[in-house]
C-alpha cells in the first residue's frame, strides 16, 4: 500500500482487508488449521475417561460400576509427532494463503481505484472533444451565413459530434461499472459513488533485487513450500501405519451395591499392555502410504509450477515497465506535433484554405493521441502495481 501516497486509497484497503467476504473465507480456513493443530496436539497426551453405570437383574440386588481409566499410545516411531508437524505445516500454509489473499485483494483496489481515475480522465477528454466539435458546428454555421463553405461542412462536424457523444455515454458507463467492482471489492451492498483525483497519483516503481530474494517474499512461494512439508510429513505417517503399535492401559473400577460405595471407595487396579501389528489388510496400508508419498511428489510440482509463474510475472512486468515508458516518449512527442500541426489547421480554416473536413481529421488525431497518451500512462502505473504482487510486496500482516 505504500506504493501510492494516498489517504483516500488506503483507507479504502484497509476497509476491503475487514470487510472482503472472499479474504474472510480464507481467514476461517486459517483458523480451522489451527483448530486441527490442537487437535492433533492432544494426542500427545494420554486419555482419561470415566465410567459410571448401575442395573440389576431378577432375584439379585442393584448393583453399580464405577471406573477411571488411562490409556496412552506410545509413538515408538514419532508417528504421533509426524502427524503434529503435518498439520502444523498445514497452518503455516493456510497462513501464508491468507497473507497472498490479502496482497491480491490490496493490489485489485488499487487497480480498480487507479481505473477509475483513468475513465474519469478519459471521460474528460472526451468532453473536451465534444466541446471542441460543438464550437466547429458554430463556426460551419456562421461561415455558411456569410456565405462561405456548405451545409455538408456542417452534417460532417455533427456526424463527429455524435460519435463522440457516444463515446462519452460508454465512458460514463464504463465508470459507474469500475464503481460498482469497487465497491464488491470492498464488500459493500450499497451501490456507493466515489470521488477520486483528477490527476495520477505518483505510484512507486518496485526495485527487483536478486530473484531468489525478491521470489522468497511471495506468500503463494511460501504455502506451496509448506504443503511440500505437510504432504512429506503425512507421508510419513502413512508409512508407520504399517509398523507394531503400543497401547497402554490403567484403570481403577470399583463394584458395589449401593452408588455411593461404587465411587472408588475400595477400587481395583489393572494394568493392560497392547501390541497391535498390522499383518494382512488387504494391501490397503500399503496403497495409502504410495497415496501420500505421490501426494508430496504432485505438492512438489506445484511448486515448481507456482516458481515458473512467479518468475514470468516478474520478467512480464519488468519488460512491460521498460516498453511502456517507450511508448509514452513516442506518444508525447507524436502529440506535442499533433499540437502544432492542428494550431497551424485552425488558422488555415479561418482564412478558408482548407476544409472542415481536413480540420476535422487533425482535431481527431489530436484528441486521440492524448487519449492514447493517457491510457498508456495508467498502465504504466498499474504494471507497477502488478510487479510489486509479483515481487511479493503486499500489505503488512
Amino acid at each position: 500500500t505504500d506504493l501510492i501516497d494516498s489517504p483516500e486509497l488506503q483507507t479504502l484497503v484497509t476497509e476491503a482487508l475487514s470487510n472482503n467476504p472472499g479474504l474472510q473465507q480464507t481467514l476461517l480456513v486459517l483458523e480451522q488449521s489451527r483448530a486441527g493443530l490442537r487437535q492433533s496436539s492432544g494426542d500427545r497426551y494420554p486419555a482419561l475417561s470415566a465410567d459410571f453405570s448401575g442395573g440389576n437383574a431378577e432375584d439379585s440386588d442393584s448393583q453399580y460400576t464405577g471406573a477411571v481409566s488411562l490409556s496412552w499410545q506410545l509413538d515408538l516411531w514419532q508417528q504421533i509427532e509426524d502427524g503434529i508437524n503435518a498439520a502444523e505445516q498445514t497452518v503455516f500454509q493456510q497462513r501464508a494463503t491468507y497473507q497472498a489473499a490479502r496482497d491480491t485483494l490490496a493490489a485489485e483496489v488499487m487497480s480498480s481505484w487507479l481505473d477509475l481515475v483513468a475513465q474519469k480522465r478519459s471521460l474528460a477528454i472526451e468532453q473536451r472533444r465534444l466541446s471542441t466539435l460543438a464550437l466547429n458546428e458554430q463556426l460551419i454555421l456562421q461561415r455558411y451565413q456569410r456565405g462561405l463553405g456548405s451545409l455538408d461542412d456542417l452534417d460532417s462536424a455533427r456526424s463527429a459530434t455524435f460519435s463522440t457523444r457516444a463515446s462519452v455515454r460508454e465512458l460514463e458507463q464504463a465508470i459507474e461499472q469500475g464503481e460498482r467492482t469497487l465497491n464488491t471489492l470492498l464488500g459493500r451492498v450499497d451501490d456507493d459513488r466515489y470521488k477520486v483525483p483528477d490527476a495520477y497519483p505518483q505510484v512507486i516503481r518496485p526495485l527487483a533485487e536478486l530473484p531468489e530474494q525478491t521470489l522468497a517474499r511471495r506468500p503463494d512461494l511460501q504455502s506451496a513450500w509448506y504443503a511440500i512439508a505437510a504432504a512429506d510429513y503425512s507421508a510419513s505417517v502413512a508409512y508407520k501405519e504399517l509398523l507394531p503399535s503400543i497401547n497402554l492401559q490403567a484403570a481403577l473400577e470399583d463394584m458395589a451395591d449401593s452408588p455411593a460405595e461404587a465411587l472408588l471407595t475400595d477400587p481395583v487396579w489393572s494394568l493392560l499392555g497392547q501390541l497391535t501389528a498390522p499383518l494382512f489388510q488387504g494391501g490397503k496400508l500399503k496403497a495409502a502410504a504410495e497415496i501420500a508419498e505421490l501426494e508430496t511428489a504432485i505438492q512438489y510440482q506445484k511448486y515448481r509450477e507456482t516458481m515458473l509463474t512467479a518468475v514470468e510475472e516478474v520478467r512480464n512486468a519488468l519488460a512491460r515497465e521498460l516498453a511502456l515508458a517507450d511508448r509514452q516518449a513516442y506518444i508525447r512527442q507524436a502529440l506535442e506535433k499533433a499540437q502544432l500541426t492542428l494550431s497551424r489547421y485552425q488558422d488555415k480554416y479561418r482564412a478558408g484554405n482548407t476544409t472542415i473536413l481536413e480540420l476535422l481529421i487533425v482535431q481527431q488525431q489530436t484528441y486521440d493521441l492524448e487519449a492514447q497518451l493517457d491510457t498508456l500512462t495508467y498502465n504504466r502505473l498499474d504494471n507497477r502495481i502488478t510487479l510489486a504482487l509479483a515481487l511479493g510486496l503486499g500489505v503488512p500482516a
